[in-house]
């Protein structure tokens, strides 16, 4: 998995229904690539397994986490993770076990199962592998979820960041 001269790295970060903990990853992973200056080179974006929230805004909750944190969530809209996702993608990255199991049950082959991995995989100092939905939670929930992200995000992004950099 390495980005081509002409194409980028392609990664999707995945939750349930996208408003809250895959919008926040996949702003703070195309920071890490725009501060690398790496930004043309990575294709990333965020989807959900359900199609409750299709075309609204993050939460403001998410957006609030973000701006506080220096990121701007403001242009994010909700889209479901669909089967092409995996054609498109080098790397799809669930937030948490249960949107691992649903996208292994989408994979429809191998090679789609094995770009599947958990965010919180990559970040050796994780107590858990799963980010928690915040939902259902305060603004606290929010700042303490973006940064379980931010700690992975930043540990995926030195994994894959020799594979992305032009040779």
């Amino acid at each position: 998995m390495t980005a081509s001269a002409v194409e980028p790295f392609r990664v999707v970060f995945v939750c349930t229904g996208n408003i809250c903990r895959s919008p926040m990853a996949d702003v703070v992973f195309r920071g890490f690539a725009d501060a690398a200056g790496l930004g043309p080179r990575v294709a990333s974006s965020s989807a959900g397994t359900g199609d409750w929230h299709v075309g609204e805004r993050a939460d403001q909750r998410t957006i609030d986490a973000l701006e506080r944190a220096g990121y701007d969530g403001t242009r994010h809209r909700a889209r479901q993770f669909t089967h092409a996702d995996f054609a498109h993608s080098d790397l799809v990255i669930a937030l948490d076990r249960s949107h691992e199991r649903i996208l292994h049950g989408w994979a429809r082959s191998e090679a789609d199962a094995d770009k599947i991995a958990l965010l919180l995989s990559f970040d050796a100092t994780a107590h858990t592998l799963d980010v928690p939905d915040p939902y259902y939670a305060g603004p606290g929930m929010f700042d303490e979820v973006l940064g379980m992200i931010e700690s992975a995000s930043r540990a995926l992004f030195r994994q894959l960041e020799p594979a992305i950099r032009p040779a």
